[in-house]
């Protein structure tokens, strides 16, 4: 999601100068700097903005200026007026305090914020329209610097899934590899028991230790991961934004994740269980580069 596009327009008398730029979010989050006097530019701004994106920390800037010569500017009387009557009650205090100032020039009032003021463009009853149109075509510029982001970012988030897969196929095979020795190791449990407690139930203890045998399988874990791996490959392929559908795919590829671990039962997994919760946490940091 992150991208930048300006571009530069002009109309009689009036140029501006357009700023849009995104860096991630995971919602659409507008902010923008529009000049006041121009009666809908910011629902007008904000409508087309929504239309266009659906995800990202969004920043538009524009900026107006009349041309040279064209009385572009004015004075805002009751900005100078603050400004004068504050000039005085320094001067006055000055003067008690036995504190000689220098008097202040007409350029040096000019100079204080607000007093000078460009001319209000709201008189150009086209101006709006004007501006929205030029709108159109930074956001062209915007959403083809986005498109350009995602093509490599759809290959990046392939890769990952496949590494993902990749480990998931470990997994089952020392999953696999394990059974022979968790059977034979609870044959060796039941032995034992049975020596040590001769009155021992053994249907009772070959229930219990079936259960444990139960409890540590990760097929059904391992059945998921893959699922979600064909519906991240879905997504990834999808030309509709899919940024926060994969954000919560990753939430449940985290989930089975954690469960694997904990049901290991062996240094080898434990070893890519890790390593496929890493995996994971990499794709959804690149995730939330997708709108």
């Amino acid at each position: 999601m992150t991208a930048f596009a300006s571009r530069r327009g002009g109309r009689d008398d009036v140029e501006w100068d357009w700023d849009l730029r995104s860096v991630n979010g995971r919602g659409l989050d507008l902010r923008l700097r529009l000049p006041d006097g121009i009666e809908g530019l910011e629902a007008g701004v904000r409508a087309a903005l929504q239309a266009r994106l659906a995800r990202g920390s969004v920043s538009l800037a524009l900026r107006l200026s009349r041309s040279a010569g064209e009385g572009g500017f004015g004075i805002d009387e009751a900005q100078l007026d603050r400004v004068l009557h504050a000039l005085e009650q320094v001067q006055q205090r000055a003067f008690a305090l036995g504190v000689t100032l220098g008097q202040p020039t007409a350029a040096d009032v000019l100079l204080q914020k607000g007093v000078v003021i460009a001319a209000p463009a709201s008189a150009d009853e086209g101006l709006l329209a004007a501006l929205l149109q030029d709108l159109d075509g930074l956001l062209d510029d915007f959403v083809a610097a986005r498109e350009g982001e995602g093509a490599a970012l759809e290959g990046l988030l392939s890769n990952q899934i496949a590494s993902i897969e990749s480990l998931v196929d470990e997994s089952q095979r020392l999953a696999d590899a394990r059974k022979d020795d968790s059977a034979e190791a609870l044959r060796a449990a039941l032995r034992r028991v049975a020596e040590s407690v001769p009155d021992v139930d053994e249907g009772r203890l070959a229930q219990e230790l079936a259960l444990i045998a139960v409890k540590a399988d990760v097929t059904e874990e391992l059945d998921r991961l893959r699922a979600h791996v064909a519906q991240g490959r879905a997504l990834i392929a999808d030309p509709k934004p899919a940024g926060r559908r994969l954000d919560f795919l990753l939430q449940e590829f985290n989930r089975e994740a954690n469960t694997l671990l904990s049901k290991s039962g062996s240094a080898a997994l434990t070893r890519i269980g890790l390593d496929l919760k890493a995996a994971i946490d990499q794709m959804r940091e690149q995730v939330q580069n997708v709108e």
